[in-house]
């Protein structure tokens, strides 16, 4: 394939994915200015946080999708239909189990959790109050990661953009409804969230039904339960559970020390976030198909096809980067204005907006790499790069936070995203030399 060729094959790829993202933080938004334009900033607070514990929750099996993905991508790559099958079937029962086992100890963890994120009395209740109406739909958030995964890694991108239309339209339809026609208030943001994730999972399991591979002998639970496949699907698992585990840690320490510095200062840095959230769904779009197409030349041991991959995949996401910083400079005031109109926590946010705008320049190649390193299921280097960025993090938000209050917050998530490209462009080599030997 062509130089050209290789840049259409990726944003034939990726544009479908950004669409699909950019639908997650359009949702976040819309429920931000829902809460922000309740009576009291502890409304949004609550949303935020949480938002957060939700994060805890569904980010840390992240490794769902992304296990799934590199798996994927690897067999199709492969052309091997048994190992699609049983990979998506893995996915799906182990996501099923870990999401009823959510719901067996939802009070305690809803409890312990915001308790850690901290926060006011009422900004708790709301925080409460949200999580429980939402968390019913584990099994169905967390399967739909499967279904994402499997479709990313067969390259049928436009299949996971209608799933995620799907699910974003209706939660923004059960959002307006929920709280401004039934006033079921912060509940009906959750349950929102909750009603959206059931209809994605019954539309993802009839598109997967029907492309399922054809001409295959029955499944037999021998097959699903393969020691081999099951240790490397342990490994990855595991490998991706402990990065995530870093990554959330990071972001809940963050939110935890913004609330340490009072409502407003949590409700601010949780409006900015909604800067880098866009930022991070769009630009893994680009990661996103650096999974596939990585996956799939490891599949078919095609160095040129994996070099070629990562460089063009890495061109496009700066360039985004580089959008996304530019439009924040110019209308970020703007968009601060959209999602609230309480006057202290958009003061705050005004002050503390030159963080995000800098924030997808430095966190742009840790984005991508992931993409890479995921494709190549090369999970161990993701799992000790993100254990170095959390603790230069840890080691930053201590020493800056106290004399530098919040800025000094900002520039130690800076220097966690910057350490992430930094370790994964390190390790970059070593794929090549494990996987394409």
């Amino acid at each position: 394939m062509s130089l050209l060729g290789w840049h259409r094959r990726v944003l034939s790829l990726a544009f479908p994915i950004i669409l699909a993202n950019l639908t997650q933080p359009i949702l976040g938004a819309v429920d931000t200015a829902v809460a922000g334009h309740l009576p009291d900033p502890a409304y949004l607070g609550g949303v935020a946080a949480g938002g957060l514990f939700f994060s805890f929750v569904f980010w840390g099996f992240g490794f769902l999708r992304m296990g799934t993905t590199g798996l994927v991508a690897q067999a199709f790559g492969a052309r091997d239909g048994a190992a699609l099958r049983a990979t998506l079937m893995r996915g799906l029962l182990l996501a099923a189990v870990i999401g009823l086992g959510v719901l067996a100890v939802r009070m305690p963890l809803i409890s312990n959790a915001l308790g850690l994120i901290g926060g006011s009395d009422t900004l708790q209740h709301h925080a409460r109050v949200y999580s429980q109406a939402r968390i019913w739909a584990a099994p169905f958030a967390l399967c739909n990661y499967v279904v994402l995964g499997y479709l990313l890694g067969c390259q049928q991108v436009r299949l996971a953009l209608l799933i995620q239309l799907a699910i974003n339209a209706v939660n923004i339809a059960a959002v307006l409804a929920y709280v401004n026609v039934f006033d079921w208030g912060i509940a009906g943001i959750g349950a929102a969230t909750a009603t959206a994730d059931g209809c994605g999972f019954a539309l993802g399991a009839t598109l997967l039904w029907r492309l399922r591979p054809r001409g295959l002998p029955a499944l037999r639970w021998a097959a699903l339960a393969d020691a081999q496949a099951l240790k490397r699907l342990v490994c990855l698992n595991r490998d991706i559970f402990v990065r995530t585990l870093c990554l959330i840690a990071s972001f809940g320490w963050f939110a935890r020390a913004g609330a340490k510095q009072g409502d407003v200062i949590l409700a601010a840095n949780a409006l900015l976030l909604n800067f880098q959230t866009f930022m991070a769904y769009a630009l893994d779009g680009f990661a996103h198909a650096a999974e596939a197409l990585v996956g799939a030349a490891i599949g078919t041991r095609d160095r040129d096809a994996f070099r070629r991959a990562v460089r063009v995949t890495m061109t496009w996401a700066a360039a985004g980067a580089l959008c996304f910083s530019l439009v924040y400079a110019c209308a970020g005031e703007w968009i601060i204005a959209c999602l609230t109109d309480q006057r202290p926590v958009h003061d705050a946010a005004r002050r503390f907006l030159p963080w995000a705008i800098a924030l997808p320049l430095v966190s742009v190649w840790g984005f991508l790499l992931d993409g890479v390193f995921i494709g190549a299921t090369c999970t161990r280097d993701l799992m000790h790069s993100m254990a170095i960025s959390f603790a230069a993090f840890m080691l930053a938000a201590v020493t800056l936070s106290g004399p530098f209050g919040n800025d000094g917050l900002w520039a130690a998530l800076l220097l966690f995203m910057a350490a992430r490209g930094l370790t994964l462009a390190r390790a970059l080599p070593r794929i090549e030399a494990s996987r394409l030997a």
